[in-house]
């Protein structure tokens, strides 16, 4: 197990990239986001994300970040998910990523306090929020509208007017390029959009409307419905 250690300021993201190992991201402190293929997940220092070897990804910072990449061997790993998976880091992890990072620490003592680092990783299974993008340009557009602000009301059938496409139409696309209705894929963006604002501690209130939510309890419905959990317990420490 490797680890590597780089403050982020706000709004840096590294490119997409893969690795020829499994990575473990975590940010010590601040909040940082991946994006894997369409699905995407954000970490407070409570979450981390398992990144198996050969996953295209990149990796952003919410705010000021202390970002930590552990890095294992898929050879001498005992995990082996094959896909991302959210895992909690409790006070326990969290101490053991800390010291693991450190350049002092013995040969021999690093490989104990790895196999208990291992033992530690704890998966939380939560759906990872997906916004597909389609290709057809219409779609794209309404994608566009909707990307700059998720709380637009507008129908389907609204934004096909101003696309010059029918609603049937509209709705086949979104089904046949994004693999799920228009109504679903809104609510994935509306979720995904929300995501930050509830890492820097915005009321969810605020977030709910900001989003396109009547109310947080729709809004919160909404987000145990499509990710298993409230946003509470996303974020809980």
């Amino acid at each position: 197990m490797l680890l590597g250690e780089v403050d982020l300021p706000a709004g840096t993201w590294f490119p997409w990239h893969e690795h020829p190992v499994h990575q473990l991201v975590w940010s010590a402190r601040g909040v940082v986001a991946v994006k894997a293929g369409d699905a995407g997940w954000v970490l407070p220092p409570t979450r981390a994300l398992w990144i198996p070897a050969g996953v295209r990804h990149r990796t952003g910072a919410l705010g000021r970040a202390a970002l930590r990449g552990i890095y294992a061997d898929p050879a001498l790993s005992p995990v082996s998910w094959p896909v991302p998976r959210m895992v909690v880091v409790r006070p326990l992890l969290r101490e053991l990523l800390e010291y693991l990072t450190g350049d002092s620490v013995a040969p021999a003592a690093r490989v104990r306090a790895e196999a208990v680092a291992f033992d530690l990783l704890e998966p939380w299974d939560v759906a990872p929020i997906v916004v597909p993008s389609p290709a057809d340009p219409r779609a794209r557009d309404v994608e566009t509208a909707v990307l700059a602000n998720p709380a637009d009301p507008r129908s389907l059938a609204e934004f096909g007017r101003a696309v010059g496409a029918a609603e049937r139409t509209l709705a086949r696309i979104f089904v046949r390029e994004c693999r799920m209705p228009f109504g679903t894929w809104r609510t994935q963006v509306r979720l995904r959009a929300s995501l930050p604002l509830l890492a820097q501690g915005a009321p969810l209130e605020g977030v709910a409307h900001r989003v396109g939510y009547s109310s947080a309890s729709a809004f919160v419905a909404a987000f145990r419905r499509a990710v298993g959990v409230t946003p509470g317990a996303y974020f809980a420490g």
